[in-house]
């Protein structure tokens, strides 16, 4: 049975879990350390749970208990739930909440990066993104269009921070994902055939009859302003451009992850 606890005050030690959640940078360090993350909204939530995340505190409104969180609080057994009126909850957070509750949560273990792939055929690489909204958008993207795994390198946003989950919708637990490094001949070995996303004189349109038939792809995405380094461009099979019109130069990164998955898809 949830444990109903009325915030008396924001500086609580135990309330550190959900406290200046807008504070980046803060807390892109300290998740990771405390082994927690943060989901927002009931849709996000419920997924998470779904998916085997565990549970370790619930803050939400006062009104939320009995309506649209109800269903939550009882899932997640003898965990405490803090409440509050909006106004207190935003001084503890340092932001309104939209959805009105938020679920601190424990950290999954993440496999190998061999393990992962190792059945897959289609993957994306995310390499020094830091816009958690193109993130968490790649992410319901990848979802949507079958992308069997998603790997991250060490300067890539953390998929778990709080915006990255919301923008995913809650997909983020649902298509499998691991961390790797810089190297990318691991891929190679595990038999796939990597794309650059990136524009280049030798690019090949991403309408190329040989990707698709490829058996194992991994496509690779870039940060938002300068995209691959050249270094990764020249270790991958293949530099892939998708055509533009009326002088455009690219896509937003996240626009072009789904024009990607869905022209590269495994058909059949």
């Amino acid at each position: 049975m949830a444990r109903i606890i009325e915030i008396q005050d924001i500086a609580a030690p135990e309330l550190a879990l959900f406290a200046h959640l807008t504070e980046v940078q803060l807390r892109s360090r300290l998740e990771p350390e405390k082994g927690i993350f943060i989901a927002e909204s009931p849709k996000v939530i419920q997924l998470a749970l779904k998916n085997g995340c565990k549970p370790l505190a619930l803050l939400m409104e006062r009104k939320r208990i009995k309506g649209q969180a109800n269903c939550i609080i009882e899932r997640c057994g003898d965990i405490p739930v803090y409440t509050g009126d909006r106004e207190v909850l935003a001084d503890l957070t340092g932001y309104r909440l939209t959805r009105g509750i938020l679920c601190a949560m424990a950290r999954p273990v993440l496999p190998a990066v061999e393990n992962l792939i190792m059945q897959a055929r289609r993957i994306a690489v995310l390499d020094g993104m830091t816009d958690s909204t193109n993130v968490g958008a790649i992410f319901r993207s990848a979802a949507a269009l079958n992308i069997e795994a998603v790997l991250v390198t060490p300067s890539c946003c953390d998929p778990l921070c709080r915006r990255s989950v919301r923008v995913s919708m809650g997909t983020v637990f649902q298509v499998p994902w691991t961390h790797m490094g810089t190297d990318i001949s691991i891929l190679h070995s595990m038999g796939f055939k990597t794309a650059a996303m990136a524009l280049s004189m030798n690019a090949v349109s991403i309408e190329d009859k040989k990707l698709a038939a490829e058996k194992k792809l991994a496509l690779l995405f870039g940060t938002e302003g300068y995209g691959l380094s050249q270094s990764i461009i020249d270790a991958c099979d293949y530099t892939v451009k998708i055509p533009m019109s009326h002088q455009v130069d690219s896509l937003n990164v996240a626009a072009a992850s789904a024009v990607a998955f869905w022209q590269l898809r495994i058909r059949g």
